[in-house]
């Protein structure tokens, strides 16, 4: 059984709405000695966990009506900020996850090295920085409709993000491949979509115009 296969089988309790929900939707709080709640995401810090769904306004929830207390039976003081913690931490194991690919291999950066990945349907994620052009977007976008089933699209983050997290100078498109590693990143991106978008709606309302849906001859502004 794989971490993955573990992560998704177990089931805790949503301190918030009561519901048995996978691992992998949650979001694990410990107690700290000093009466704060601190988040633990990679769910290996000692004492008893208390499980909140992996969003903000569960989080915010949590928050406001002393729910941590009450479960842990203590006179804990989360602060006002958890869910922007949470957030915060959420982003960085996103973006160290990438780093990570690169480093295995399995994330190919760069306009063309993209494309190339997309139409061989090896393509997990389509990575797509946040502040990027829309003309390189939207042909890599129009590619994918052609690919069964397309990869997912995620532009969560900025080009600077991204450049920081691939060591590359300027980072605007991007492809992580199927396998463990892109399995590793849906479960932590996933999360992170219940306190950002993880693409704006009208990413992927692209005009026929716009695209080459042969993916031949195209030539975008931004080639990182």
């Amino acid at each position: 059984m794989t971490i993955s296969e573990v992560l998704i089988d177990r089931e805790r309790q949503d301190l918030v709405s009561r519901q048995i929900l996978d691992e992998s939707r949650l979001i694990r709080f410990v107690a700290g000695p000093d009466s704060t709640v601190y988040p633990d995401l990679a769910r290996k810090l000692p004492g008893r966990g208390l499980w909140v769904a992996a969003d903000r306004a569960s989080i915010d929830a949590a928050v406001k009506k002393n729910m941590f207390a009450r479960a842990a039976k203590a006179p804990l003081k989360p602060a006002a900020e958890l869910s922007d913690m949470v957030e915060n931490l959420l982003v960085k194991r996103c973006l160290d996850q990438l780093g990570l690919a690169r480093r295995e291999g399995v994330l190919i950066s760069g306009f063309e090295k993209s494309a190339a990945a997309i139409r061989s349907g090896k393509a997990a994620w389509m990575l797509e920085a946040s502040d990027g052009s829309a003309d390189g977007r939207n042909k890599l976008i129009a590619l994918a409709r052609h690919v069964s089933p397309a990869p997912k699209i995620c532009g969560a983050f900025t080009a600077d993000d991204l450049s920081l997290a691939l060591g590359l100078e300027n980072a605007i498109h991007a492809v992580l491949l199927k396998g463990g590693r892109a399995d590793r990143w849906t479960q932590e991106v996933e999360r992170l979509a219940g306190f950002r978008a993880l693409s704006p709606q009208d990413w992927r309302r692209v005009e026929p115009e716009d695209s080459d849906a042969g993916g031949r001859g195209m030539s975008p502004t931004d080639e990182g």
